[in-house]
């Protein structure tokens, strides 16, 4: 099978809640939940955060981000990955490091403190609890072709990705994804947009979030999608 490393863009519609403790005094930080688990249920194994997002004072360069990632991982002994990221929040556009890779809760305040040492500057803290977002992350896509369009993360467990023709607006495909929901058997999987920058130009793409999910079912997701935008 086909593997590709590929720089991209996801976007996300996750209920988030900010991080109230082990953190810098008076910073805002953000836990993301895990996708599929908030499908069903608020994240609440809090020993082990999925993603999490330090929220800046200004906008970082995703280059930036990915250099001084690199060097905290190779001075700290970590494998944690850093990734670009807005934060939308009814009218609000909030700026940050979505951070995956923290082994425990209690571990962010020092992988913030390295980020301070590099010069990153964070925003004044804020509250709030299982509060609505979009999140748009910049990052790189390990992904292995599993059939035509269909791939599967090598980053990620139980993730995978379909591509579609067009592109959808936000708009679009959560009105699609609403009728497609509620006229399918197996509802049980979460699903977000993107694009994948290839040398052939952007790729339009979904992913899906389901453990153990099959070629079969992914494809008929992927043509749902593809009778829409025709």
């Amino acid at each position: 099978m086909t593997k590709r490393e590929l720089i991209g863009k996801i976007i996300i519609q996750e209920n988030i809640d900010t991080v109230d403790a082990n953190k810098i005094d008076k910073t805002f930080v953000i836990n993301v939940p895990d996708p599929y688990k908030s499908y069903y249920t608020r994240f609440t194994d809090v020993e082990k955060p999925t993603s999490i997002i330090f929220v800046t004072k200004q906008p970082n360069s995703f280059e930036k981000i990915l250099r001084v990632t690199q060097k905290i991982n190779k001075e700290h002994n970590l494998d944690i990955t850093g990734a670009k990221c807005e934060v939308k929040i009814g009218s609000r556009k909030l700026s940050g490091v979505r951070v995956k890779g923290i082994n425990r809760y209690t571990e962010i305040i020092a992988i913030q403190e390295h980020y301070k040492n590099e010069g990153f500057e964070f925003a004044k803290s804020e509250k709030f609890k299982d509060t609505d977002s979009i999140i748009r992350i910049n990052r790189f896509f390990n992904i292995e072709e599993l059939d035509e369009g269909i791939y599967k993360s090598h980053l990620e467990d139980n993730t995978y990705y379909v591509q579609v023709p067009k592109f959808m607006n936000w708009d679009d495909f959560r009105k699609y994804t609403f009728d497609i929901k509620n006229n399918i058997t197996d509802r049980n999987y979460d699903i977000a947009k993107g694009i994948l920058y290839d040398k052939g130009g952007i790729i339009e793409m979904l992913r899906i979030v389901k453990p153990k999910a099959t070629v079969e079912f992914l494809k008929t997701i992927q043509q749902k999608y593809i009778d829409k935008l025709q």
